[in-house]
């Protein structure tokens, strides 16, 4: 859990309360002028109404420059960020014909396989020439080439599991997956942390869901001994299935799921495991394959593996691994598969072709030397940030880190900037995190050179001190120095 330091949390409300407050007195204006207006819709309920309509056109709309940011080139470790501005307080925003060139500290290009290359790039453009950019069909009808069947056994091989399903799009994987394993009378235990898409998932199946504190082994054991000995609201009759899902690595946090010690919990209760790896995947351990790779974990104790290609392969879709029997039954149920367009063939093959990289298929050993780089990189500017004060979340070897910001107003502040500076950074608020936990997200990528890194910690620094987000006393550049000359001896 975070701890919130009590100014920054009594200022932060104050903020937003301020915000909040000067919001409704111009709602309430507003009514006034809405009234003297004409409307072609009297009769009609407001089609956009609530709280989440206020957030938008009070809050987010006042820095919505921050995001959504459009980019004019391949999200490599340097790319360009088309220029907009606004005449109208950034309530829309316009293109121009400008860019930036700019330092990309947003983008899932974790391995650097989404810019041009050698291997793959010629490979996938081979694909495009021989079947198109789409099949223009689903899975069950047309939909399936030689490169998708290819594909599942490449993912099947490389996760450690008998059989996999792939879909075009990752969100979807677990959106669509979840209904289909569970359904009323199961129960889902959910880590309070886990994804949107799971979150949508659990609630689109009709099972009952209960929530564990974030990667806590310990509370989630609690959880299970307590539903398991009252069984299902009302009747008390055992539940049908009950399915604990964790991530590998969550996107928000950058923490390494606590697997081996969540395992053996499930172990003990006899509840299935469902591990979504999509910011893991490709990402960590030795070769690629994941938290079951680096934390030691027999993937044949994980009975449902869930990863995406969007992050370290460049591509687009996802993947669940499991036993062949769990395979077949989901190719003959799940709508994702069942109507969905399959995955793109270029796509499938830039997948297939950057797994051969990493195993070093290729012929090369540039697989190992990506996955080095990017550990070293994410370890280094992650020590590099908390030397100079930050509050950075997350463990080690994790090529996400969290800059925490707390205050609405240096949300704006933070990202506008860095990108002054020529850094692309992307801030994370409310909804996606809670009301006080607003964060800038830094993903290293393997593509990223030491001097990009250097030339980014310089500026965050720079910024970081004109913002005020340094929350720690920072190391002294003595101490600092001397840790450098030893880790040269």
């Amino acid at each position: 859990m975070i701890a919130i330091p009590y100014l920054t949390a009594l200022t932060t409300y104050f903020s937003y309360g301020l915000l909040f407050a000067f919001g409704q007195v111009r709602d309430f204006f507003r009514k006034f002028i809405d009234w003297w207006s004409s409307n072609n819709l009297q009769g009609y309920a407001p089609i956009c109404l609530g709280l989440e309509d206020f957030y938008i056109r009070r809050l987010y709309l006042r820095i919505q420059d921050c995001f959504n940011r459009p980019i004019a080139s391949a999200p490599d470790a340097w790319f360009d960020v088309v220029e907009r501005y606004s005449n109208d307080y950034n309530k829309t925003l316009k293109l121009t014909a400008n860019t930036s060139r700019c330092l990309n500290l947003g983008s899932y290009n974790y391995l650097g396989f989404a810019a041009a290359d050698e291997y793959c790039t010629p490979r996938a453009i081979k694909t495009l020439r021989k079947y198109s950019p789409s099949t223009c069909s689903s899975r069950v009808d047309g939909g399936t080439t030689v490169l998708h069947n290819e594909l599942e056994g490449c993912v099947a091989s490389f996760v450690g599991k008998p059989a996999a399903i792939v879909f075009g799009m990752g969100y979807v994987t677990n959106s669509a997956i979840l209904p289909v394993l569970i359904g009323k009378g199961g129960l889902i235990v959910s880590d309070s942390l886990n994804h949107n898409s799971i979150v949508n998932g659990a609630r689109g199946s009709g099972a009952s869901i209960c929530v564990f504190q974030h990667n806590t082994p310990s509370h989630l054991e609690e959880v299970l001994r307590e539903q398991i000995a009252e069984g299902q609201p009302r009747t008390r009759r055992p539940w049908k299935k009950i399915i604990v899902i964790v991530e590998g690595i969550y996107s928000m946090e950058g923490e390494l799921c606590k697997l081996p010690e969540i395992i053996a919990i499930c172990k003990k209760y006899k509840v299935y495991t469902y591990l979504d790896e999509a910011h893991s995947i490709g990402a960590v351990g030795k070769s690629g394959r994941g938290v079951c790779e680096l934390l030691g974990v027999d993937t044949a104790d994980v009975d449902i593996m869930m990863g995406t290609f969007t992050k370290s392969f460049g591509s687009c879709g996802g993947y669940i691994a499991g036993s062949k029997d769990l395979i077949q039954y989901l190719k003959h149920t799940c709508p994702a598969h069942l109507y969905a367009t399959s995955i793109s063939p270029p796509a499938a093959e830039q997948i297939i072709s950057s797994i051969k990289v990493l195993l070093g298929e290729d012929g090369s050993n540039r697989g190992a030397q990506k996955l080095a780089r990017i550990r070293e990189n994410s370890n280094f500017f992650r020590s590099e940030l908390q030397k100079m004060g930050f509050e950075v979340l997350g463990d080690n070897d994790s090529p996400v880190m969290p800059i925490m910001l707390y205050n609405p107003a240096k949300i704006p502040a933070f990202s506008r900037e860095c990108l002054k500076h020529n850094v692309a950074v992307v801030t994370v608020a409310f909804p996606a995190t809670p009301l006080l936990l607003a964060r800038a997200r830094i993903c290293i990528s393997a593509s990223h050179t030491r001097e990009d890194l250097q030339k980014a910690l310089d500026v965050i620094s720079r910024v970081g001190d004109l913002v005020g987000i340094k929350y720690f006393p920072a190391e002294p550049e003595k101490l600092q120095e001397d840790e450098r000359v030893l880790k040269l001896d």
